[in-house]
């Protein structure tokens, strides 16, 4: 069972949230929010798998929520709902943790995914997002990564963790960290998240 906490600031959208995901036998809501600051204290409460996260909202906002429930750990994934999609919206809120963005405009089945693959480790992002996290027109040359750098990246793409990957490849968390702070500078992406996407796209 895959457990949600609803964060938006709209009753009514909450609600058909709500309603779309409580149809499904494998997703439980266990709260919702009207705003980032009972966001966060939601979190802290109910420690669900996933938070859907609405990006503009009154007192704390969605940026600023995520940041504080990934630095303390109470949800296993924030997936961004919201009808933002420009460039730097999109780096700030996965730069401050998000696992996955996803436009209020999908479609239910879209939604439902997106739900599923955050809990289980994966990158849910709407096509119409992914174009602001790889590299611009000019970047594309084919970049120089070792071999062990391309066995980092494929797991990054596989959603493991660093200390996952570190124990998969028999070297350290640090080494990983390492390994993946050149990765990001090669291949022109600011977050893991960037990179699984780049990975998924170019090491097939």
């Amino acid at each position: 069972m895959i457990r949600v906490l609803i964060v938006d600031d709209h009753h009514l959208v909450r609600s058909g949230i709500r309603t779309l995901l409580s149809a499904d036998p494998g997703i439980e809501v266990v709260g919702e929010a009207a705003n980032g600051h009972e966001g966060v204290a939601g979190a802290a409460q109910h420690t669900p798998d996933v938070v859907l996260m609405d990006l503009s909202m009154p007192q704390l906002d969605g940026v600023a929520a995520t940041r504080a429930i990934t630095a303390a750990g109470t949800a296993g994934a924030v997936v961004v709902l919201t009808s933002f999609s420009d460039r730097d919206r999109v780096k700030e809120v996965l730069a401050a943790g998000a696992t996955g963005y996803v436009l209020k405009d999908c479609e239910p089945g879209e939604l439902l995914a997106a739900v599923r693959n955050a809990a289980s480790g994966q990158v849910p992002l709407d096509p119409r997002v992914a174009g602001a996290l790889l590299p611009r027109v000019g970047q594309s040359a084919r970049p120089a990564l070792s071999p062990r750098e391309i066995d980092v990246l494929r797991l990054v793409a596989q959603g493991l963790a660093n200390k996952q990957i570190g124990r998969a490849l028999g070297i350290t968390e640090r080494t990983v960290k390492a390994h993946l702070g050149r990765v990001f500078r090669e291949i022109g992406v600011p977050d893991r998240t960037s990179a699984a996407l780049w990975a998924r796209d170019h090491l097939g």
